[in-house]
């Protein structure tokens, strides 16, 4: 059986060799296993000090404070805890978040779930190139305005927002701003003081690192308070309890300290990989671009393929590991909220195909992929003749 090719790394990235051989030295009991929090024995504290080296490799990616450093078990729980907690803990500053329609649905549904609390939430809508403009988010803020959450890379399109214009609208009226970064570590340049970002959401698996570790970065000011969603023990500056999983955060550490140094490169290597398939496709009728290559990172790239059913498509290409959307909205048959929200008719988002490219895509990967697309393409379309 032929090996797929895989195109879903916005889904997920494997995780890099390097980054494994770290997990696997705090695992068993010839390695770093302990509860970090056990403060009464060598072992305790040789772990705290695994978990501290990490955390600081975390803050170093996105020049922050390693204190500012809140483990998670991924990004949707740093969403969570950042929406969530900073309207519970701010009931008496305003009842007003702000967020677009085009969110991650950890985003989205979070703050659907603060509707029920009594939370006002405005929900901006984007260009078509998937970004949202300063000018919407100022003409959004209101006096009671607690937070503002728009992410930095959008995980259907790759669009890139402008993090700092949209920060200084926010804080010019006074809000805090949540970014959700899950998508843009090692994409693009994340400095959160230059960007002028409060709280941001981070995930491990979507840079080669493992499942079920992230973080929330939540700057050391008065000014940003987070209502703790998890009890017991008062870790993490009392915002999260939890044993602390010392093998992912190692992992996650690895990860992002490899994001840290050869970002660049592979960002510069994706981008021929897309332009590869872009190029290989150029031949071929009926293909609408949903992304905006001008705007988006390289690593993703959402198509679609005019006269088919994206599902369909997605079936005739066995070989091929990609998807119709996000990971998360795979069990949908409707149209992608994302595409829907960008203004694309629903006949072409449903015939929509999101690729994403990775640190381990081929060249050959992409010319097999190019001429498995073509022939899926045409069967289907004379099926449909």
């Amino acid at each position: 059986m032929t090996t797929p090719i895989y195109l879903d790394y916005a889904a997920t990235t494997p995780v890099d060799p390097r980054v494994a051989e770290v997990m696997s030295r705090h695992l068993t009991q010839d390695g770093i296993f302990a509860n970090p929090a056990s403060r009464s024995h060598m072992l305790g504290w040789q772990a705290e000090q695994v978990v501290e080296g990490a955390r600081r490799q975390v803050a170093d990616l996105i020049a922050a404070d390693p204190r500012e450093i809140v483990w998670t078990s991924g990004a949707t729980e740093a969403d969570n805890l950042a929406l969530t907690g900073v309207m519970r803990a701010n009931r008496t500053r305003g009842s007003h978040l702000v967020t677009s329609i085009i969110e991650h649905k950890a985003v989205v549904d979070t703050a659907k779930a603060l509707e029920q609390e009594g939370v006002e939430v405005t929900w901006l809508r984007p260009e078509r190139d998937g970004r949202v403009t300063p000018e919407a988010l100022r003409e959004a803020m209101r006096d009671d305005t607690v937070l503002v959450s728009l992410m930095a890379v959008n995980n259907e399109l790759g669009a890139i927002h402008d993090l700092a214009a949209l920060s200084e609208v926010a804080h010019a009226g006074g809000a805090i701003f949540h970014v959700d970064a899950a998508q843009a570590v090692g994409r693009i340049p994340l400095d959160v003081a230059r960007l002028g970002i409060d709280l941001m959401s981070l995930s491990a698996h979507k840079v080669y690192g493992p499942k079920g570790i992230g973080a929330l970065y939540v700057r050391r000011s008065p000014d940003i308070r987070v209502e703790a969603l998890i009890h017991g023990g008062g870790h993490e500056r009392g915002m999260r309890s939890g044993t602390l999983a010392t093998h992912q955060i190692a992992g996650m550490g690895k990860a992002f300290a490899l994001a840290d140094t050869e970002g660049e490169d592979d960002q510069a290597r994706i981008t021929l990989r897309r332009d590869r398939l872009l190029a290989g496709l150029a031949d071929l009728k009926g293909i609408h671009c949903n992304t905006d290559v001008d705007t988006s990172v390289p690593n993703i790239l959402n198509l679609a393929f005019e006269g088919v059913d994206g599902e369909s498509l997605l079936m005739a290409l066995g070989d091929l590991a990609l998807s119709t959307g996000s990971a998360c909205n795979s069990a949908s048959v409707a149209p992608s909220y994302v595409l829907t929200g960008i203004g694309v008719p629903r006949r072409l988002a449903l015939s929509s195909l999101r690729f994403s490219f990775g640190r381990f895509s081929t060249e050959s990967e992409i010319d097999r992929a190019v001429q498995a697309l073509d022939h899926a393409l045409n069967g289907l379309r004379r099926q449909a003749i």
